[in-house]
């Protein structure tokens, strides 16, 4: 279970951004161009002006599953973690339900059309994202199997459309990590098309500069995979600076991109955008918060003290697993590295075994297993 878990989230890193192919709708020009106004605004968090915007598309195309997947996508951005707000994840899921029966209304049950199978994907691979974090891993299967096959249809048509550079891209790096980082799987993904991560990479970062739609999602992303597994925070930060550029309101991209910049050594850089995460003084954000400036304390300012004040009280602080769990495994190893410099051995072991009970970055990871 835990391997199915692994592979349909993954798969549904793919999947998470609404975008389109040869249609109806990417074939009036007009419409597409009001359709990413509507997605600057829900990732600029203007959910007043998308709505106005997608009520404008809804009376142009009556029905159409891409009202539905925008009206979703405001409901997982507005009350992020979506998941902690039970109304509201029902209402998402109904929502995406909806968008599949007007698929099949418009196009035919099991429809092969593109404008379908990518449709079919994004509210299938939703989803299976909503049940794999409320822990349903069963209906999350489900999901993320139906998704995983409108996906490999689609995978053909990357050169038909630049959107589809992200998520050939995000396969090609994805099917090769993971058997890295979990040897045992490697029988069961020789049903899985090889990748290439190298290629993969490339791709991705193509989305960002080609993909109209899925600019952000390719952005956001390739920024978390060079933080997580490749540890290159500063090619990760080109990617979050623009995120936070094009969308200043949106508080993940800005927590992002202070985090890059702080990894990358860029604390003067990273400073305007910590003055801007205290503005979000809800949620999950209170523990980037504390653990970043905790970071500058230790790193810039050499304040041990002031440091491990503010690593305490983000630990003392709720985390989200999706966005914010490595930040405790941060601040941990920053407790570890105070400990030891004052001579206490013991404690800094301690400390960086909590690390590794949480940590999932390829560097928090090889700091703590380094410590002797």
């Amino acid at each position: 279970m835990k391997y199915i878990k692994s592979v349909f989230f993954t798969v549904l890193l793919l999947l998470s951004f609404p975008f389109f192919t040869k249609a109806q709708v990417l074939n009036d020009p007009a419409t597409i161009k009001t359709v990413q106004s509507a997605l600057d605004n829900i990732y600029n968090y203007e959910f007043d002006d998308a709505d106005l915007i997608i009520n404008q598309v809804e009376k142009k195309y009556p029905n159409h599953p891409v009202t539905l997947i925008l009206d979703s996508f405001i409901l997982y951005w507005k009350y992020l973690p979506i998941k902690d707000h039970p109304a509201k994840s029902k209402e998402y899921i109904q929502k995406l339900n909806l968008c599949l029966e007007a698929i099949n209304k418009k196009f035919g049950k099991n429809s092969s059309d593109p404008e379908a199978v990518f449709y079919t994907m994004v509210a299938r691979g939703y989803m299976a994202m909503m049940y794999n974090y409320r822990g349903e891993m069963m209906n999350a299967a489900g999901e993320g199997k139906k998704a995983y096959n409108a996906f490999s249809e689609g995978m053909n048509l990357m050169n038909k459309n630049p959107e589809f550079y992200f998520t050939s891209g995000m396969y090609n790096y994805y099917v090769e990590l993971y058997p890295e980082l979990h040897p045992m799987v490697k029988p069961l993904m020789l049903f899985f098309k090889d990748g290439d991560k190298a290629l993969g990479l490339k791709q991705i970062d193509t989305g960002t500069r080609l993909g109209v739609i899925t600019k952000a999602e390719s952005c956001y992303y390739l920024a978390h995979i060079y933080l997580k597994y490749e540890s290159k925070p500063e090619k990760a930060a080109v990617y979050t600076e623009k995120l936070a550029g094009l969308y200043p309101k949106n508080p993940v991209y800005v927590m992002r991109n202070t985090e890059a910049l702080l990894l990358s050594g860029n604390y003067d850089g990273a400073a305007k955008y910590i003055n801007t995460l205290k503005r979000f003084p809800n949620g999950f954000f209170p523990l980037a918060l504390h653990t970043f400036q905790g970071i500058v304390f230790e790193k810039d300012a050499k304040n041990d003290a002031a440091a491990q004040k503010e690593y305490l009280l983000a630990l003392k602080t709720p985390h989200d697993d999706q966005y914010t769990k490595e930040y405790y495994a941060m601040a941990y190893a920053g407790l570890a590295r105070i400990a030891n410099r004052a001579g206490n051995k013991a404690k800094a072991k301690e400390y960086y075994k909590k690390v590794l009970e949480k940590a999932e970055y390829k560097s928090v990871i090889r700091e703590a297993k380094g410590f002797k």
